[in-house]
C-alpha cells in the first residue's frame, strides 16, 4: 500500500475551507493509502500565538479531525512535537536549501511585498520543516491545497538534490491536489480564501460556529447583480464559490446542482446552501462534543506518536550517516 503524509496547522479554529479542502479528503484517503496525519504544532508558531489559545486550537483540532471521520486504527495521528525528528531533520534540509529557493516561496515573498514588519525566520525557513515533515516518511503522496503546492515542489527537489549528493535515500513525493473543493473563498470576498486570519469573520465559517451563526453567513454571502445562477467563476465568484461549498458536502457535481436549481432566485439556493452546511457541521460538532468528553485523545496522541516516531528516527538516522555526522551506532 502506498504511504501518504499531511498535516494542518490550527493557528486559530479549523474552518469549513479546512474541512472541504482538507479534512473529508483524509477520511476518504485512509481507506487507500497507509496514511500519517499530524498536527503542525511547529509551524504554528512561526508567528506569535498566545500560549492558552493555542493550546486550545490544537486540542480541538485533533478532536475534528476525529469528529471529522479519522480512525486511528486506519491512519496515524499525531502531533509534530512529539516527533523530535522532525526538527533535526528541518535543519538538515535547511543545510540543503539554497537561499535563492526560500526567496522564491511566494508566501513569505507576499507579506514582505506587503511591508508586514517582525517577520521571523521561522516562517522563511518553514518550508525547510515543510519538507522534512514529508521526507521522514517516505510518503508517495502529499495531499495539499493550490498554495502548498509550491512548498511540496521544493520538497521534490531538495528529496532528488539529497539523493544525488549521497545516495538513494529519500522518496521523491508527489502532490495531489482535490478535484472539487480544492479552494474555499471568503463568503465576504470570493477573491480571497476562506481563512481563519481574516479580519471579517462574516466571510469565513468555523466548524464550532454557533449553526444559527453559520446559516447567516451563508444567507449573507456576497453574490452579484445578475440575478441568475449561472457557473461562472470569473463573473460570479461569489455565486460559484457557493456552488463548490454546495458540490463538495453533497457528493455532486456542480453541473449536476445548477440543473436542479436552475431558475431560482439567489435567495432560495443560498438557503438549500446553508441547510447543506449546517446538516454537515452539526454531525460534526455532536461527535467533537463526544470526543472531548471521552478524554481519549491523549492515549490516540501517545499510540500514533511511538508508531510515527519507529519510523522517522530510522529515516534520520539513516540521513546522519549519509551526511557523516552520526559517527557511532546509538544504543
Amino acid at each position: 500500500m502506498e504511504r501518504m503524509l499531511s498535516a494542518i496547522k490550527p493557528t486559530g479554529q479549523l474552518t469549513l475551507g479546512n474541512y472541504i479542502g482538507a479534512l473529508r479528503n483524509f477520511v476518504r484517503y485512509q481507506d487507500d493509502y497507509e496514511l500519517y496525519v499530524f498536527i503542525a504544532n511547529l509551524h504554528c508558531i512561526t508567528v506569535y500565538q498566545k500560549p492558552e489559545e493555542l493550546k486550545k486550537n490544537l486540542k480541538d483540532a485533533v478532536a475534528l479531525y476525529l469528529a471529522a471521520g479519522l480512525d486511528p486504527k486506519k491512519c496515524t495521528l499525531f502531533l509534530q512535537t512529539d516527533v523530535r525528528a522532525h526538527a533535526e531533520l528541518g535543519y538538515i534540509m535547511a543545510c540543503n536549501t539554497y537561499l535563492g529557493e526560500l526567496n522564491r516561496m511566494t508566501q513569505f515573498k507576499d507579506k514582505q511585498q506587503k511591508g508586514e514588519t517582525g517577520l521571523s525566520a521561522g516562517l522563511y525557513t518553514y518550508p525547510c520543516l515543510m519538507a522534512a515533515d514529508i521526507l521522514l516518511y517516505d510518503a508517495n503522496y502529499v495531499p495539499v491545497g493550490e498554495d502548498q503546492k509550491q512548498h511540496v515542489e521544493l520538497t521534490r527537489d531538495l528529496a532528488e538534490r539529497f539523493n544525488n549528493r549521497y545516495g538513494e535515500t529519500f522518496v521523491v513525493p508527489s502532490p495531489l491536489t482535490p478535484k472539487v473543493g480544492k479552494r474555499i473563498m471568503s463568503l465576504n470576498d470570493p477573491s480571497k480564501k476562506m481563512s481563519k486570519s481574516e479580519n471579517n469573520d462574516k466571510g469565513c465559517i468555523y466548524l464550532l460556529d454557533d449553526l444559527n451563526v453559520v446559516q447567516k453567513k451563508v444567507m449573507s454571502a456576497v453574490t452579484d447583480s445578475y440575478g441568475e445562477l449561472n457557473l461562472d467563476k470569473e463573473k460570479q465568484p461569489g455565486l460559484y464559490n457557493l456552488f463548490e461549498i454546495y458540490a463538495a458536502l453533497s457528493d455532486t457535481s456542480k453541473e449536476e446542482l445548477l440543473k436542479k436549481h436552475q431558475g431560482q432566485g439567489y435567495g432560495e439556493f443560498k438557503k438549500t446552501v446553508s441547510e447543506c452546511v449546517v446538516s454537515e457541521l452539526s454531525k460534526i460538532q455532536e461527535r467533537y462534543k463526544e470526543i472531548i468528553a471521552s478524554n481519549q485523545i491523549e492515549d490516540i496522541l501517545n499510540e500514533g506518536a511511538l508508531k510515527a516516531q519507529r519510523i522517522a528516527e530510522r529515516k534520520l538516522e539513516k540521513v546522519e550517516r549519509k551526511i557523516g555526522i552520526n559517527i557511532h551506532k546509538r544504543r
